[in-house]
């Protein structure tokens, strides 16, 4: 095939239509590649549930084995179950999995030993070089004495070791509802769950990569509407959506009513503070609500504000040696995880705040849930720095309001924000938007949109 590395490419990732934009004769040499930018000994590859990952998981470990490197195999997996496999190996890890796209996608999510992330900047673009020039000259000679394949298992070490960071024996018993979605939560939550307090009442957890009941995106609230029907029909005491390889987590409450991602970040990062003696410093992206910072102040923390993306993430969760970090897409990353995300060991945390008191799962977020946001509204534009500009334009010079430009153009007052910034592969600009109260947000939004679609 001819493939267009640029449309598969991304800054994180692999991602792109299989067998249309790639196949399993690029994947091996994307495999050979990883191999050689890593330049270690061993790696360790898995994959999830979608029709075409066993065979692109393969390919990829037979082109790392032609360079001389040892692979190992653990199979159906969850993307922070191959995160555990890297970090507890030590070993660099490719998992595939295209997360929440549709069934047709397919991805490879790339890290070095101990989960450390590969993307534009520590790796994939060396990586997409060498595929490019393999593609155009041909793949190397394989080495003298190729790398060998072994299968291992890590599910329930991965289980245990979650379970070892957040102690559930002593909660009161709930009764919460899962909707895996068809994709890895199906595969990891009876394990991880195995013998703790719960009655797990299950939601499409037979393993489907063709997504049969609805896209396993449960950041469209489309996605969630099954679970918050079934929550209250159930009379349980919450339910929790994880997408397609399992890494994010939602949560909703006894009455079916989503928990904003901020205030499961404000939530978690109590808990690790506390558990960590009321000290350390805590991420959060920079549309994550208010609520983040103040209750990491509160709780003796220090938060530290960064871009959205993972990757700026997980560099200043190394940078700083933070314990815990949040973003308001649902990825939540934790030290003794590796620096590394994992929806799983969130969904623990608010588990066991729950079971740790006796009211609802509404009552004690309610303290986590303190202003009002827009959610995210992507605006089509033709010119995204002219329209940046126009809204700098409308509020530069006011005695009221800073503006920033660590990530976009952050507008704030005493009582709201918004952050408007452009996404880096469509014509799209993307508001975020939070204030004390409805009415306020509803002004300081449409004044915000009125002006980028000018």
């Amino acid at each position: 095939m001819t493939a267009d590395l640029s449309q598969i490419v991304k800054a994180y990732d692999v991602r792109g239509v299989v067998p249309d934009q790639w196949d399993e004769a690029l994947a091996r040499l994307f495999g050979a590649a990883f191999a050689e930018v890593t330049a270690a000994a061993a790696i360790v590859v898995g994959h999830d549930m979608r029709p075409s990952s066993p065979g692109l998981s393969r390919a990829f470990a037979h082109g790392a084995a032609d360079r001389g490197v040892d692979v190992v195999e653990i199979g159906l997996c969850s993307t922070d179950q191959l995160y555990y496999a890297s970090g507890a190996l030590n070993l660099p890890g490719a998992m595939f999995t295209a997360s929440h796209n549709p069934a047709r996608y397919n991805g490879i999510k790339m890290c070095r030993a101990g989960a450390a992330p590969v993307g534009q900047d520590t790796g994939l673009t060396d990586i997409r070089e060498l595929v490019g020039r393999w593609l155009a000259e041909g793949a190397p000679a394989p080495a003298a004495r190729p790398g060998t394949l072994s299968a291992s298992e890590t599910l329930q070490d991965y289980a245990a070791h979650l379970r070892s960071l957040v102690d559930l024996s002593a909660i009161r018993p709930l009764k919460v509802v899962v909707d895996a979605g068809n994709g890895m939560g199906g595969h990891t939550v009876p394990s991880v769950f195995a013998g703790l307090p719960l009655t797990l009442v299950p939601m499409y957890f037979e393993l489907d990569g063709t997504f049969p009941n609805h896209e396993a995106n449960p950041l469209d609230p489309a996605n969630l509407v099954d679970l918050q029907k079934r929550v209250p029909a159930e009379g349980a005491d919450l339910g929790i959506a994880f997408d397609g390889d399992a890494d994010r987590c939602f949560v909703v409450d006894e009455n079916g009513d989503p928990v904003s991602p901020s205030a499961v970040t404000a939530l978690v990062a109590a808990r690790e503070l506390a558990r960590n003696g009321g000290k350390g410093t805590v991420i959060h992206n920079l549309i994550t609500s208010r609520t983040v910072p103040e209750v990491v102040r509160q709780h003796g923390g220090t938060p530290v504000r960064t871009r959205v993306g993972h990757s700026f993430i997980k560099a200043e969760m190394a940078r700083t040696g933070a314990i815990f970090g949040g973003e308001h897409s649902a990825h939540y990353y934790f030290k003794d995880f590796w620096n590394a995300d994992t929806g799983m060991l969130a969904a623990l945390h608010v588990l066991a705040a729950l079971g740790g008191q006796d009211g609802p799962l509404s009552a004690l977020v309610a303290q986590y849930d303190r202003y009002r946001g827009s959610g995210e509204i992507n605006s089509t534009v033709a010119d995204q720095a002219g329209r940046i500009a126009a809204v700098r334009a409308a509020y530069e010079g006011r005695a009221d309001v800073t503006l920033d430009d660590l990530d976009g153009l952050t507008v704030a007052a005493a009582d709201w924000w918004f952050n408007v910034r452009p996404s880096n592969t469509e014509p799209l600009l993307r508001l975020n938007a939070e204030a004390k109260d409805e009415a306020t947000l509803t002004k300081i939004r449409d004044e915000a949109l009125a002006i980028i679609r000018g």
